[in-house]
């Protein structure tokens, strides 16, 4: 087997194990969303607004991580995907630290509470609902659910920082590799 014949094997390799990266990155997100789904039906944990943010940015990370599964991109095309990870990715750590930001406030200091989100997206304009999420209210402050010392939107914060990470440099790494 000559040498070029060698890499462009070694090549198809790396494209398979980050195809099946990729849609294990899927997979995790859709766990986090399912779990999210039994928290609120199940243990009857409503989520807040700034919950409803994390899970639509938990969900656009899933599904950058299953089209970059399914498209399996070279070059500059993994970049283009690890960028849009790190992008939603880092949105969702965004709310996700605007959230415990607001739970950890003393309490008189914690905003009050605003008009539920269906009640604001029926009469504001979507840039004015956005603005009033992020501004928090006080039922975002309140911690109902800990596991091993860390509140939901902790864990939120974790999974996206670490499901963000492994995306970019495993898209990233293998764009510099196709060259």
């Amino acid at each position: 087997m000559s040498f070029s014949q060698r890499v462009g094997a070694a090549m198809a390799g790396d494209r398979t194990y980050r195809r099946a990266a990729n849609a294990l990155g899927f997979a995790v997100c859709a766990g986090l969303l399912g779990f999210a789904l039994y928290a609120q039906f199940h243990l009857s944990l409503d989520p807040c607004p700034l919950c409803i943010f994390q899970r639509i940015g938990i969900a656009a990370l899933g599904v950058v991580f299953l089209v970059t599964a399914l498209h399996a991109p070279r070059r500059w095309g993994s970049r283009v995907y690890a960028v849009l990870i790190a992008l939603a990715a880092g949105a969702t750590i965004g709310v996700a630290g605007r959230q415990i930001y607001l739970q950890h406030l003393p309490p008189g200091a914690v905003p009050s509470c605003g008009a539920p989100l269906s009640v604001m997206l029926k009469f504001l304009p979507i840039s004015s609902v956005i603005r009033k999420v992020l501004d928090g209210s006080g039922e975002c402050g309140v911690v109902h659910w800990v596991f091993l010392d860390l509140t939901m939107p902790e864990w939120v914060l974790l999974w996206a920082a670490a499901l963000g990470l492994v995306g970019v440099v495993l898209n990233a790494r293998n764009a510099r590799l196709a060259r």
